[in-house]
């Protein structure tokens, strides 16, 4: 699939931002499909850690007004890269919609404690979906690789860690893989 990048071009006017945005990824990375490219080639600073989240069983709340609603607990689990190293604390959740189509509305709020002693809060918001047998082998808790699904998000952190205030204006994109009782997630941040 080729994106016509002439289009974006053509809306400098209604949207200069963003066009520029577009435009500037395009001449950065040819003509990829930006949908369908790592995130590492969108004008990131490069990894900034992963995360190996524990999750506790997943507590269902029922149909809600826009899908299955479900809160899945993080109880705990670790984060390291060259920015940051420490562990998840035991205080947040992944507050689920599943729609009808299938498609995974991830929104999840949980902390980190640096190796240092300072407190990182993450607000993370995705999707995760794909092929129906692959999505019921996710839920069976089968080990999948995540080439063969999408799980994708984009985060705010903030902290008063002098050394890491940069973080607090920063955002971040990250690519994920879901495990049975564990998120592999990996934090790029966009400059």
């Amino acid at each position: 699939m080729h994106l016509n990048w002439n289009y974006f071009a053509g809306l400098r006017l209604i949207w200069p931002p963003f066009v520029n945005w577009v435009l500037a990824v395009q001449e950065s990375v040819g003509s990829y499909l930006l949908l369908g490219a790592a995130p590492r080639v969108l004008m990131c600073r490069g990894v900034f850690c992963r995360l190996e989240v524990d999750l506790a069983s997943i507590r269902e709340l029922g149909s809600g007004r826009a899908g299955k609603r479900r809160i899945i607990p993080i109880i705990g689990g670790h984060a390291s890269g060259p920015y940051v190293s420490g562990r998840i604390l035991n205080l947040g959740a992944d507050w689920q919609t599943v729609f009808a189509d299938g498609v995974a509305e991830l929104d999840t709020r949980y902390a980190i404690e640096t190796d240092r002693g300072h407190t990182i809060e993450v607000k993370n918001f995705g999707y995760r979906h794909g092929a129906p047998e692959v999505i019921a082998a996710l839920a069976r808790g089968e080990d999948i690789d995540p080439a063969h699904y999408y799980m994708r998000t984009h985060a705010m952190l903030e902290t008063g860690d002098p050394e890491l205030t940069w973080i607090n204006r920063t955002l971040f994109v990250g690519t994920g893989a879901r495990l049975a009782d564990q998120v592999i997630m990996t934090l790029f941040a966009i400059r």
